[in-house]
């Protein structure tokens, strides 16, 4: 039976370390750890197939911008016909500590775009892989910092993390997720704790992700943001 790994984030480099974009990140980590196939534009992002342990799954990254990643995971989950306890999204939370993790079973968004779009697409019930990047402090900061990038120090937490979810991937294809979630953080014990985020600058705006934009703006990212941001 067929499994969907979705990874929510923004498209393009100029986000690919952005805080925000560690869902994309750990579905990477997975597709390169278990040898998956060449990524192939399709369903209005990026998709690739692997055989992880015996069983087969399909790694979907929306490219419609982080607030339309539903439509681009409900055309995915029609055409393979898979279930809603097949699909497993990753994705960022900044309720929880940098290095912290959870694995989570339908209910609340918890203001997340990404699982906004989803849940309003499609009947609750997908899995989460609720991925900790911690909080700036206050909630206004909240936009640009996790449209900011992780810090090089990062890494000696998030590296570890990543290859850790890879390594484990075959409990969660099997939906294994709370046997998933103890593997890693026996694997993770004596990692060195992260500090405590510190309050991001405010971004100027021509850096910030077009969060509102549809997956067409991709190619004229900067027009369109300033009309954007004068709503």
């Amino acid at each position: 039976m067929l499994k969907l790994f979705v990874g929510l984030g923004n498209p393009g480099g100029t986000y690919a370390r952005n805080r925000h974009n560690v869902g994309f990140m750990a579905i990477d980590r997975i597709h390169e750890r278990w040898r998956g196939g060449p990524w192939r534009s399709k369903f209005q992002g990026q998709v690739a197939e692997a055989t992880i342990d015996g069983v087969r799954v399909m790694f979907l990254k929306p490219h419609t911008y982080m607030n339309e990643s539903g439509r681009a995971v409900i055309d995915a989950s029609r055409f393979y016909k898979v279930a809603l306890a097949d699909i497993m999204v990753a994705h960022d939370e900044i309720d929880l500590d940098p290095g912290k993790f959870r694995m989570k079973t339908a209910g609340g968004t918890g203001g997340h775009n990404g699982l906004k779009s989803i849940t309003a697409h499609m009947r609750d019930g997908y899995r989460r892989l609720r991925i900790g990047v911690g909080h700036p402090g206050r909630k206004e900061m909240v936009p640009s910092y996790v449209l900011h990038d992780f810090s090089r120090s990062d890494d000696d937490w998030l590296e570890p993390l990543l290859d850790a979810f890879a390594d484990e991937a075959p409990l969660l294809a099997r939906g294994e997720d709370a046997k998933f979630a103890s593997k890693v953080h026996e694997r993770l014990a004596g990692t060195r704790a992260p500090a405590k985020p510190r309050p991001a600058p405010d971004l100027p705006p021509q850096t910030r992700a077009p969060e509102s934009a549809q997956d067409k703006t991709a190619s004229r990212p900067f027009s369109v943001l300033a009309h954007l941001l004068r709503k």
